[in-house]
């Protein structure tokens, strides 16, 4: 995951507000909200997804009305940090489908995965999955109840002090 450096001022910050707000908004209007005609504008999306800084497009989806009525987060620590196991366990993740996002983390574990499981009886196959896994010491997982919160991408202001 790694990106191209790149200077980003305040039009460009507002820019990526306004793609995070609405990823379908018209470059037309996308230019009216930030201020500048539309071929400038269209010029610095370019830029931005160029250099890495706007990685893509997606359709956010309810997964309850797709069937997958239980998210899990799961906690996992393996036998050993070697780099190798760290790296098979998770090509092995990634692989699965249910695994919608797959983060190394320090401390409490090694990773920490967020899994969807269309019930019960899915959520304690993936867990046993899991757990048999290769080199897979343990394993907690944290079933949501309700998410009060679940923002995507990121605030696009830079934080005081920043570049």
């Amino acid at each position: 995951m790694s990106f191209e450096s790149v200077d980003l001022d305040p039009t460009d910050l507002l820019i990526i507000s306004e793609l995070q707000r609405d990823g379908r908004i018209t470059n037309v209007e996308l230019a009216r909200r930030v201020g500048l005609s539309a071929p400038p504008c269209l010029r610095r999306v370019r830029r931005l997804e160029q250099a890495g800084v706007v990685r893509g497009y997606h359709a956010e989806v309810e997964p309850v009305a797709l069937g997958w009525e239980i998210t899990v987060f799961a906690l996992v620590g393996l036998e050993t940090q070697k780099l190798s196991i760290l790296e098979a366990f998770e090509a092995m993740v990634t692989e699965w489908p249910e695994v919608r996002e797959c983060h190394m983390i320090r401390g409490g574990g090694d990773f920490l995965l967020r899994l969807v499981a269309r019930d019960t009886a899915h959520e304690n196959a993936l867990t046993a999955r899991l757990t048999g896994a290769s080199h897979v010491l343990r394993v907690q997982t944290l079933q949501v109840i309700r998410t009060a919160k679940e923002e995507p991408g990121v605030p696009a202001a830079l934080p005081a002090g920043g570049r």
